[in-house]
């Protein structure tokens, strides 16, 4: 097919970046047939990361298969946070962990990092493993903190948790590309959007290391309300914040006996 009518068509169905799609669908077909495959799953509406198989974040490419969350480029203000408190040695789990992007982008370059992910998503869980599988990771399959080990229990430097944090009733005005492609839990934080951090903020203490912290994103209205939970927790929370992309770090620190 050529490049022009790749672009026209994409363009047709919506895409606002036609010209940069077809680009990486040409790249990724094997032939006519597939390409044809490809766009007429992309023209339907499923994100282009699925339909290649693959996702970018931060500079790694990532396998990814359909129904997992597609890490969103914003996310990279938590890892960049994030590896201004890794040290050599450090200990990072990554709940919620989806293709495993943010622990495996936070522990690069680190030496002797030991990275735990955890994921209730088996489909998610399969990425990760595949994805961590250049390195030293441990990744489990189950409700936040349940299947991890108990004697990872007041050891862990840095815990990423990039919790689902969408109110549900806003939940219907994602891009329909997040809302039917993507599992529902991977998206819906509750009627506040803040149950998942909840259960998170009460459980991190006691898997924290002295001076450890704990790491999410929340929207602004949240911001609040995350604090709180977090100061109830026993935790000292910060927000950092990218004002371009409008997006909010919360991190929150134990404090170091």
């Amino acid at each position: 097919m050529p490049h022009a009518a790749l672009v026209s068509r994409l363009r047709a169905a919506g895409c606002v970046f036609a010209e940069e799609e077809a680009d990486h669908l040409l790249a990724a077909a094997t032939d006519a047939a597939a390409l044809e495959s490809m766009v007429v799953r992309r023209v339907a509406g499923a994100p282009l990361e699925h339909v290649l198989g693959h996702a970018d974040f931060a500079g790694v490419r990532l396998v990814i298969a359909d129904g997992v969350f597609v890490p969103r480029h914003r996310t990279e203000l938590l890892t960049a946070t994030a590896r201004t408190l890794v040290r050599d040695g450090a200990t990072v789990l990554d709940l919620c962990c989806g293709t495993g992007a943010l622990g495996l982008v936070v522990a690069r370059g680190f030496a002797g990092v030991r990275l735990i992910a955890s994921d209730i998503d088996p489909a998610a869980v399969a990425c990760a493993r595949r994805n961590l599988a250049g390195v030293i990771a441990e990744v489990f399959e189950g409700d936040l903190f349940a299947p991890l080990p108990t004697g990872l229990r007041g050891r862990v430097d840095v815990l990423l948790a990039n919790v689902p944090y969408v109110p549900t009733a806003e939940i219907t005005f994602l891009p329909e590309e997040f809302r039917v492609h993507e599992a529902r839990a991977a998206l819906d934080g509750g009627a506040d959007g803040l149950d998942v951090l909840r259960r998170v903020a009460a459980q991190a203490p006691g898997w924290l290391a002295p001076g450890g912290a704990l790491l999410t994103e929340a929207g602004a209205a949240q911001l609040d309300a995350a604090h709180a939970l977090l100061l109830a927790a026993g935790l000292q929370p910060q927000t950092v914040t990218d004002e371009e992309t409008e997006t909010n770090v919360v991190v929150g620190r134990l404090r170091d006996v």
